[in-house]
């Protein structure tokens, strides 16, 4: 992925090396995590994700001298930046104001509005104070644990927990959903996700026509970590067996499909799809 000279977001709280005391309680919307799944099946998500430790509390954040995580860092500054631009045009030609979420980066633990959360938790985006917070070293775990490689793997997940701003601003995640009285919790949490799948793709494609962004492989490496953090996927390899009831987030074969089809279209009215098809159509 290109970067060039974009402009980083500066809408940005950089609390790397702020540590927060206290035990953890994880909660949050939108996480694209292995650690939901496991706790769903009462596996420990260590397995999967290491949990990185609190940083020392109080004081200022400590100076970051990895030259890679400063790389990471700049990165993500710079694809939230792209998914500001991008959502705030898409925003401008619907009649609306695309109101622009905060980047929050920290290290070990944090405070949200959604409660006090562990780095294990990875990305996550909380509707209570509208902020996406990501712990640098998640990209490292995506790599090196669940085999997710590529610039373009870590602006998917930028831009999948952009997407459930996308929905808070638009009440997807808030209004009640008539059409499917029916579904259970778990099965609307799949819908909230494959939809931010989709506004995902949404953003890949119209960054590409703004930016032409893209290198060869990229769309690939999105896809891929599309698979490698599907439901079934993940229950696969930690307990042997998929049980489709305790799903929260997709299939492999439903996430790649969803973020393609926000990619191939970049109709943003298309995530009404992900309310009005059946569950079982998804």
């Amino acid at each position: 992925m290109e970067l060039g000279d974009r402009e980083e977001s500066e809408n940005v709280e950089d609390r790397r090396g702020l540590g927060v005391k206290g035990g953890v309680a994880i909660g949050g919307v939108g996480t694209i995590i292995v650690v939901l799944v496991c706790l769903a099946l009462g596996v420990d998500p260590q397995q999967f994700l290491g949990g990185g430790g609190g940083a020392p509390g109080g004081g200022q954040p400590a100076q970051v001298a990895d030259p890679q995580e400063n790389d990471l860092a700049h990165f993500t500054k710079v694809v939230f930046g792209d998914t500001e631009r991008v959502w705030d045009e898409q925003f401008h030609k619907m009649g609306k104001v695309y109101k622009k979420p905060t980047l929050v980066l920290f290290s070990g633990q944090v405070e949200s509005a959604c409660g006090l959360a562990d780095a294990a938790v990875g990305p996550f985006y909380c509707p209570g104070d509208q902020h996406v917070y990501i712990d640098l070293s998640f990209y490292r775990d995506m790599e090196r644990k669940l085999g997710a490689k590529g610039d373009f793997a870590r602006a998917y997940v930028v831009a999948h927990e952009v997407g459930h701003h996308v929905q808070h601003l638009l009440g997807y995640s808030t209004k009640p959903d008539s059409r499917h009285p029916d579904d259970t919790e778990n099965e609307r949490s799949v819908r909230l996700e494959l939809q931010a799948d989709y506004l995902a793709g949404v953003w890949a494609h119209h960054g590409e026509e703004k930016y032409h962004f893209l290198d060869p492989g990229d769309i690939e490496s999105a896809i891929n970590a599309a698979h490698q953090i599907g439901d079934d996927w993940l229950q696969q390899q930690a307990r042997g067996r998929v049980m489709p009831e305790k799903f929260t987030h997709g299939t492999s074969k439903q996430r790649m499909k969803w973020f393609q089809q926000g990619f191939k279209t970049g109709d943003v009215d298309g995530a009404k799809a992900l309310f009005g098809l059946p569950y079982n159509k998804l």
